[in-house]
């Protein structure tokens, strides 16, 4: 086996001491066709609901003698008891006990099967004890828990449900800002004998809702949930509950829905729902009520948004809006979004409009900026929200109307090429090409280098970055060469699209083959995000908690990313083996609890899909990382050949 080269390794501890330099980053002018204005725009909250057939339970051991326990009921509703018990560093026995009904005999303590495993990853992860009873009645069984210290306790119980019932719950909005209030909705969703999808009171009843806020010093309160019309929940008993809470506070919150109830069959349940909900302590304030544009460079158009900020501001924003004109007749008239990620200029913000735009659409004034969100870079946090706002926009240019007979080119949807990256292409001493291979949240350098050629290895070892940090690390780290393709694992995978997506880069000079190429990414968020992150409210788990990896931070992030970005990914999903149609095989035994099947211990295969990417195929026998059942999907050699050999340079 070839060993890495010097040059390798230097490459790989080279980002340990690069200091980050976002401003030299330059931005992409974005821009895209009336035809995705349905893709770009803020996803419906209940697109993100999360749907769990689980439960995560707070429990708190009192203490009673010499010892500390507690009790309480975990409701079996198809004949398994499978839970697993989050103590942290504490020792607890569990014993369990099955219902009893009127007038029956007691029965011989039921057999506990016990197995030690981690929730997460050995990087990003708790241990517990998994316990399963096989052939378990249905009912409400007994759990105590028992501690040889006499000492207050507290940890978790995590508890698989019948997933034919799930709790559907999901934020109204993501205005998450000190101060304002905020709303979840919850209801039940599940299917009757036939497939079919029942959603609320059809899928069952709830008796009890509650909303468990843990604040980001890992205070928790507890707020009822009600289903009386006056809870931003619909219509009075309607089978959708609202609750809300006033975060005081910046910082990350979690908000964990709470339900008890009965199925269907009338059997009794519980579910929860973990949301992750970062708070920020800072405001945006558009300056005006109208808007013009002036003529620049070539064939572009200036359109600065003068802006005041207060708090603490972050250094740039991700700006969206829809271009409107009207046409011969007074007709409006759909002519293009524009966007991309800016940094203010002398309290404006710098968006820009190819005139070939306006020639194509046959659009004439009067114009209007519609649907314009000014959101965070980090959480994507609506700051600025206007419906439409007027837009004065100068004579178009005759050169412009000429060109705009051709197709749409890549300076209309990304704006001019700098001449820094042409120029570095055509220099003697250009550095040259490179295959970069790049990790995920909370890891190290995960790939065999060695499988691949004219590789390096980006490492930020064991960090918590969102996707635009992230995608800043791999921009610093891959400044020494004139261009470079990815092939990333987990939210790699995020962070190198978004680069691509918002920046310019040597990935912009890749040719020849696939630009990126992912395996085992959360395009679409994984629900172990929530989980992880209420349980390290109590523990500390790994690095933290990552917003961009939850369903709906993710489904946030992904209507910035345009069609064109989308299709320069070449995508790889795994699972986990199947033995056979009987046995309940997993990846990993504690998030097999939480996770619908097929999943590779982290990701469902489902949430691992990229729309608009290339779907480069579904590998079973694979796991997310090593630890886990399977072999890690990183390891598989077949598939790093095919990689490297189809990677652009």
């Amino acid at each position: 086996m070839r060993k890495p080269s010097l040059l390798s390794v230097m490459c790989t501890l080279s980002l340990m001491s690069m200091p980050l330099a976002a401003a030299d980053l330059q931005p992409k002018q974005l821009a895209g066709p009336p035809e995705e204005f349905a893709q770009m725009r803020t996803p419906d909250p209940a697109e993100s609901a999360i749907l769990s057939k689980s439960a995560l339970l707070p429990v708190e051991l009192t203490p009673a003698g010499n010892a500390a326990r507690w009790q309480g009921t975990l409701p079996v509703e198809n004949g398994h008891l499978r839970f697993m018990v989050l103590a942290g560093d504490q020792a607890w026995d569990a014993a369990v006990a099955a219902p009893r009904g009127a007038g029956a005999r007691a029965v011989d303590a039921p057999q506990l099967q016990a197995q030690r495993t981690v929730l997460g990853t050995a990087d990003n992860g708790t241990t517990g004890m998994r316990y399963a009873v096989d052939a378990a009645q249905n009912g409400n069984w007994s759990l105590t828990l028992q501690s040889a210290s006499p000492l207050a306790q507290r940890g978790y119980v995590l508890m698989e449900g019948d997933a034919r019932t799930q709790l559907a719950a999901y934020p109204r909005d993501r205005q998450h800002l000190v101060g304002k209030s905020l709303t979840l909705n919850a209801m039940l969703s599940g299917s009757d004998a036939r497939g079919a999808t029942l959603l609320a009171s059809q899928a069952g009843q709830i008796d009890t809702a509650s909303l468990r806020v843990i604040d980001p010093q890992g205070a928790v309160r507890v707020l009822p949930m009600a289903d009386d019309g006056a809870h931003d929940d619909g219509a009075a008993g309607d089978g959708v509950y609202g609750g809300n809470f006033q975060p005081g506070r910046a910082g990350t919150w979690i908000a964990q829905v709470i339900v008890h109830g009965h199925d269907q069959a009338g059997q009794p349940f519980v579910r929860t729902s973990e949301h992750v909900m970062p708070v920020l302590d800072t405001s945006l304030r558009l300056m005006g009520n109208a808007l013009s544009a002036r003529a620049a460079e070539g064939t572009r158009l200036a359109l600065a948004l003068p802006v005041a900020a207060r708090g603490k501001a972050p250094s740039h924003y991700r700006v969206f809006g829809q271009v409107w004109g009207t046409d011969a007749k007074g007709r409006d008239v759909p002519v293009a979004w524009i966007g991309g990620m800016l940094a203010p200029q002398q309290g404006q913000l710098p968006l820009s409009l190819d005139e070939r735009w306006i020639a194509r659409a046959g659009a004439r004034a009067p114009f209007s900026l519609r649907g314009l969100r000014i959101e965070d870079p980090d959480y994507y946090i609506p700051l600025v929200q206007a419906d439409s706002l007027p837009l004065q926009m100068p004579e178009l240019r005759r050169a412009s109307i000429a060109r705009a007979t051709g197709g749409i080119d890549e300076s209309m949807r990304m704006g001019p090429r700098p001449s820094t990256l042409a120029t570095a292409m055509a220099q003697p001493q250009a550095a040259g090409s490179q295959l970069v291979l790049v990790h995920g949240y909370c890891s190290n350098g995960v790939w065999p280098q060695a499988q691949f050629t004219n590789a390096s290895t980006f490492l930020d070892a064991k960090q918590n970055r969102s996707n635009d940090q992230f995608a800043q690390r791999i921009a610093q780290f891959a400044s020494q060469w004139s261009s470079f393709s990815t092939v990333a694992h987990s939210q790699g995978g995020m962070a190198a699209l978004h680069l691509y997506t918002y920046y310019w880069s040597g990935l912009d000079n890749a040719s020849g083959g696939r630009v990126m190429q992912s395996v085992g990414t959360p395009y679409q968020g994984t629900n172990l995000s929530g989980v992880l992150a209420a349980v390290g409210s109590w523990f500390g788990v790994g690095c933290g908690t990552n917003a961009d990896m939850t369903y709906d931070g993710a489904k946030a992030w992904l209507a910035g990313i345009p069609a064109e970005a989308r299709a320069k990914v070449d995508y790889y999903a795994t699972s986990f083996a199947k033995t056979n149609w009987y046995t309940n095989d997993y990846c990993n035994a504690a998030s097999d609890l939480v996770l619908n099947d097929p999943e590779d211990g982290t990701v469902e295969q489902v949430n691992a899909q990229l729309p608009g990417g290339v779907n480069r195929g579904h590998t079973t026998g694979q796991c997310h990382t090593t630890g886990m059942r399977d072999p890690a999907q990183y390891l598989d050699a077949n598939r790093n050949a095919v990689m490297n050999a189809n990677a652009a340079r």
